[in-house]
Formats: structure tokens, sequence, C-alpha cells
């Protein structure tokens, strides 16, 4: 038991469906044989949703440090002492405020080596933009909080993994950052990423187009002639197993997908969109790059249904055993690569 990943989880939004999805997955106990769960928010607010949802038998074990956590049980740090006005299904600057001291105590003690890795709750882009987080979301925080030099969103399911070339941008600005650079550093993270977070030695991984019919040679768009193929051919040099560009339509409905390890989209909704529809409530989203492992699921804050015991809480619970695994494969191939099997030259005369 005291061999086990520590996995730390923020609440998210406390007025959204992230401590509903938290509570439910941590309901049954045999999960606790796998992990340690230590939940960065505050046992009141925590309290108030678990009435909500009818929850009698459950409670979070109260500690002040990771080290200090049960095995046994859920825990629970709480990160605020104050009293919290919640309004489930609002966004307000209170759902922003309690969001960011949940995630800034996780992030603090994930990079101090407190716990193994951190699942992140959903948050609101808009709310929680305060003093100390200004950014477009999670990946980009956590970007600059390890000091990752690039980072990759990996939308991962059984079925698929997609990750992205541009992230949290408007459409208007997406061709302007196709380029070269931002392809190949896309490319290098989720090959890179593949082999060491999912153990793929020789990963196959399809690039799609950014305009309809991949640019149908010119008569809708250049980029994908001029940026993308050349890119591609660069990517090839370096080792890496890359094809495309693809058009996106054709590319899903023909399940070619099914034929890769990875799929590289050019923006977030090309992407996006078809890893929704294939993983249906299982889907992760995992951030590439960085140097801790960190996931979340692949639903947002859910306003509409907040308090309502009807959140599916599948994608959450899949975000926690993907971080256990990413975390236990990258150590076992740490420890590998520490102690490599000794090479011996066998002779040609040996019985």
């Amino acid at each position: 038991m005291a061999d086990k990943l520590k996995i730390g989880i923020t609440v998210g939004d406390i007025n959204g469906i992230g401590l509903e999805v938290i509570i439910k997955s941590l309901l049954d106990n045999r999960v606790l044989e796998f992990f340690t769960p230590i939940v960065y928010g505050n046992t009141k607010v925590a309290s108030f949703h678990r009435k909500a949802l009818g929850v009698n038998d459950f409670s979070f074990n109260v500690i002040n440090d990771p080290e200090q956590a049960n095995p046994k049980r859920a825990n629970m740090i709480n990160c605020w002492q104050e009293d919290v006005k919640i309004t489930l299904g609002e966004e307000n600057e209170i759902g922003g405020k309690y969001a960011f001291i949940s995630l800034e105590k996780a992030i603090e003690d994930l990079n101090a080596g407190k716990i193994d890795a951190v699942v992140t709750a959903p948050i609101n882009k808009h709310n929680i933009q305060q003093e100390g987080f200004h950014f477009p979301g999670h990946t980009e925080y956590l970007q600059e909080k390890t000091n990752a030099n690039d980072v990759l969103m990996f939308m991962i399911c059984d079925e698929l993994r997609v990750g992205v070339v541009t992230g949290h941008i408007p459409v208007k600005d997406v061709s302007e950052h196709i380029t070269e650079e931002a392809i190949l550093n896309k490319l290098e993270l989720m090959n890179e990423s593949l082999k060491k977070d999912f153990w793929i030695q020789k990963p196959k991984i399809a690039v799609l187009g950014l305009n309809p019919h991949a640019g149908d040679n010119g008569v809708i768009g250049m980029e994908d002639d001029t940026i993308i193929r050349p890119t591609l051919e660069k990517a090839r040099e370096k080792g890496m197993l890359c094809f495309g560009p693809y058009p996106a339509d054709g590319f899903f409905a023909n399940h070619a997908y099914e034929k890769f390890d990875a799929v590289l989209a050019m923006y977030h909704d090309q992407g996006l969109i078809p890893f929704k529809h294939i993983a249906k409530r299982n889907g992760v989203n995992f951030t590439a790059g960085l140097p801790i492992v960190r996931t979340s699921p692949d639903h947002g804050t859910g306003y509409d249904i907040a308090g309502k015991n009807i959140a599916a809480h599948e994608s959450f619970m899949e975000a926690i055993f993907q971080a256990v695994h990413i975390v236990g494969r990258r150590r076992e191939q740490a420890e590998l690569s520490q102690n490599p099997l000794a090479f011996r030259k066998l002779s040609r005369d040996r019985d």
C-alpha cells in the first residue's frame, strides 16, 4: 500500500460538476487498490456537493500534507478555511477564485515531488482569469509552471489519440500559426510521448490537412502543399513515421484513424469534435511534453447539470487511471535506462 502512487486531484469550478465526478469516481473503495487520491479543495464545499448528490456513506480523510495521506481512504487537503457561498450552475468570480487556489496548491506539491501526478477537474476559462492566472487554459499554465519548452494537447482513449498543432486560439488566427516549426515541434512531442508514455516503439502518425480536401491541389488553399507536405518530408528525414496530409472529413468517416497510433490535427475543433464523438464518455486530455504528468476529463464545467446527480464520471475515472499508467511507464522506462541488460557477444563456436 505504501508504494501506491499519490494522485493529486483539483476540484475545478466549485459551482460546476467537478466535485460530483470526483466523489462518484472515489465512491467505490476498490479503486484505492491502485492509487491514493489527494483532493485539493475544502471539506465544507465537498460536503455541500455530497449532500446535493444524496451521498451519505462517503467522506474525505482530512490531511495537511500529502505525507499524511491514508492509502485506504480518499484524502482531502483544505486549501482554504473561509466559508464559501456555492451557487450551483452559476458562472461567477467565486468559482474561478477557488478553482485557481486548488490548482496552485496541487501544482506546488507536484513540483515538490509530494504527489506523483495531477488530475484536474474542469475550470471556466473566463472566470478563472485573475492575478497569477492569465492563460487560455490549464495547458498553458502548466507549461509555464514547469518551464516546459513546448507542450501538446493530447486527447486519448482506447480507440484514438489526437493532438493539435494550435490549441486555444481563435479560428481566424489558425492559418498564420500553421508553420513548419510548429508542426515539427508537435510531431516530435507526439512521437516522443507515444514512445515514452505509451510504449509504442515505432509510432505511426497521421497528419490532417488544414483546408477542406487538404487543399485539393491548391484549389482550396495553399498551406497543405506549401507548408504541411514539405514539413512532413523533413519529419520523415528525422526518422518519424508520419503520413498525410489527409482530408479530415474522409479520414474519420472511413475509420482511417484505426491504422495509426495517433493523429495530429491542425486546430482544436478539427481534432476534438471527432475525438469526443468516438471516445464517448471515456476520453482523456493528457498534456504531453511536461516533466510532470497531468490529465483531465474531456468535458467542461457542466453548469447546466451541476447538482442534478446526472453527470457521468467515466471520463474523470479514466483520467485518473491514465495518469497512473503513464507515471508507471515513465518510471519503468527510467529504471530500464539506468540498468540496461548487459550486452555479450556470443561466439559462433558456442555449444
